[in-house]
């Protein structure tokens, strides 16, 4: 950089003076060992943000988080007529139009609920709001397990009587009644976002199943359109009609979790095992027609819900049957497999054979695989990886990214199999507090700044031929204004530019960070 460019950037940090707007509370840190910083809510504190609003043209906003340190850091900036040349400019695009946003969210287990709700009840509102509210990351998508899954206390379905084909036992469960449903209306009562909720099932009841067990590998007794299957269709609208009842409605369904976890000998937890075809069959004979033949034809259908590398051959085998395709909305997606099922070989052919289906993230967790450590408590590499996963995801058509579940404690439970894992939240329920982890401020850099409906537009590279190591996406949002989320996993730090026609501004992608820009247009 020669002394011009030098100069340039020593003017940068005039630009970027900080100011704490008055409402937002900052992060009270706890360190578990260097850099792993974790920030601490309790009754009576919790660090918050302002409500997003939108700079003055010629203005731009930045929220910045770091491994040094930093959370949700709001600065503000101006736009440039000029700009010594930086490494790298990106240059935003809008005449390249890609998907369209559903959102950004997680799910309330079983396992989530107890967590939440072992807490004093100021600090469960505090936890809620963090995700939830204007003062929080905005979440707007719950995924909620019909009935148990592995975290959950024990294994259960919503009709454990067996042979009951008229499903005259159907019930829900205290699970549903004293800790979901309770949790999802105040979830909603905090949101100024509309909340979409998806429902999957992880078993029928065993009654239904080859194995006649939660457990292992099993599928649906008989085949397509026989009792086994009808029965089991019907289970997804008494499910919809029970919540209904306590005036909890659903944006979507998906057709299983994990199909492909009950075509495995010995799987440990809950599972209903499905071949593409057998998905393909329930749903033209059984699933589609019973949902559109209810009061809840509305509710959405996604396929899939499992790992990528079954694609694009699971969507194939669906959406090429006309009688099943009518039916489908969606395919889901699992991140557990990325490694070995490249986004390229996967998501990207399935959008360009079905353009017209959304794909969505429909669960991700770190600590699933037996090499990993369970909760890493202030982990920031956590935090690289989620983000790392959402902007590979955005930028190839992905509709959205749902987190696996809100909240865990101190274990990464409970869970009645062990299979415990990490989350962006971790409750400490012997000392009424939680921690809000680096994933939580990574989730928020998506999820608050690119609501339902946003677009993702072009943003290009000035110099293709030089490699950056930033990792980059830029969406419209419905409002007009833009935001672009920067993400720099390397150690080191990284001046970039950012070009739109409100300007040129100048910036630097601090080592380990993640940033949010929001401006402008018109």
């Amino acid at each position: 950089m020669g002394a011009a460019g030098a100069l340039c950037w020593r003017l940068l940090p005039v630009l970027l003076a900080v100011h704490r707007a008055a409402g937002a509370r900052p992060c009270s840190p706890k360190y578990f060992g260097r850099d792993a910083m974790v920030c601490v809510c309790n009754a009576t504190y919790c660090d918050t943000l302002d409500p997003l609003v939108l700079p003055a043209h010629g203005y731009y906003v930045k929220y910045e988080s770091s491994k040094a340190g930093k959370r949700l850091e709001r600065s503000e900036g101006k736009f440039l007529h000029k700009l010594c040349a930086p490494d790298v400019v990106l240059r935003l695009d809008t005449t390249q139009r890609f998907q369209r946003v559903k959102g950004f969210g997680g799910s309330i287990t079983d396992a989530a609920a107890i967590n939440i709700l072992s807490l004093p009840e100021r600090a469960q509102d505090h936890l809620l709001r963090s995700y939830f509210s204007e003062e929080g990351l905005e979440y707007n998508l719950i995924r909620l397990p019909m009935a148990s899954c592995d975290f959950s206390l024990h294994a259960y379905t919503y009709d454990d009587v067996p042979y009951d084909y008229e499903l005259t036992h159907f019930a829900l469960r205290d699970e549903d009644t004293k800790l979901k449903i309770p949790l999802l209306h105040r979830a909603s009562a905090m949101s100024k976002r509309p909340l979409s909720l998806y429902a999957s099932p992880w078993t029928s009841p065993t009654w239904l199943k080859t194995s006649e067990s939660y457990v292992g590998k099993g599928t649906l007794k008989g085949q397509a359109g026989d009792k086994y299957h009808k029965t089991w269709a019907n289970y997804f609208v008494r499910f919809l009609d029970e919540y209904a009842k306590h005036n909890v409605t659903f944006w979507a369904v998906t057709a299983e979790n994990e199909p492909t976890a009950g075509l495995i000998n010995n799987y440990p937890f809950q599972c209903l095992g499905f071949t593409a075809e057998q998905q393909r069959d329930f749903i033209a004979r059984d699933l589609g027609p019973a949902l559109a033949n209810s009061s809840h034809r509305h509710v959405q259908l996604i396929i899939l819900d499992d790992n990528r590398l079954h694609l694009p051959h699971w969507a194939r085998v669906v959406l090429e049957d006309e009688q099943a395709a009518r039916y489908v909305h969606g395919i889901g997606i699992h991140w557990y497999l990325d490694f070995i099922g490249p986004i390229q070989d996967t998501v990207l052919p399935t959008h360009e054979l079905f353009p017209d289906y959304f794909i969505l993230a429909t669960e991700a967790c770190i600590g699933a695989h037996f090499w990993e450590r369970d909760v890493i408590l202030g982990c920031w590499e956590r935090g690289n990886q989620y983000s790392h996963s959402i902007l590979t995801n955005l930028n190839h058509f992905v509709a959205g990214w749902t987190d696996w579940n809100l909240a865990l404690d101190l274990e990464g439970g409970p869970n009645w199999v062990k299979n415990y894992v990490d989350s962006p939240i971790i409750v400490d329920s012997s000392e009424g507090i939680f921690y809000k982890q680096p994933m939580f401020y990574h989730m928020g850099h998506f999820s608050k700044f690119i609501p339902e409906g946003s677009q993702r537009v072009g943003l290009v590279a000035s110099r293709e031929s030089k490699k950056t190591a930033l990792e980059y996406t830029a969406f419209l949002r419905p409002d007009g204004a833009v935001v672009v989320v920067v993400l720099n996993r390397s150690p080191q730090d990284i001046t970039f530019g950012l070009a739109d026609t409100v300007g040129l501004l100048a910036a630097v992608a601090p080592a380990n960070s993640i940033q949010t820009y929001v401006w402008q247009r018109q």
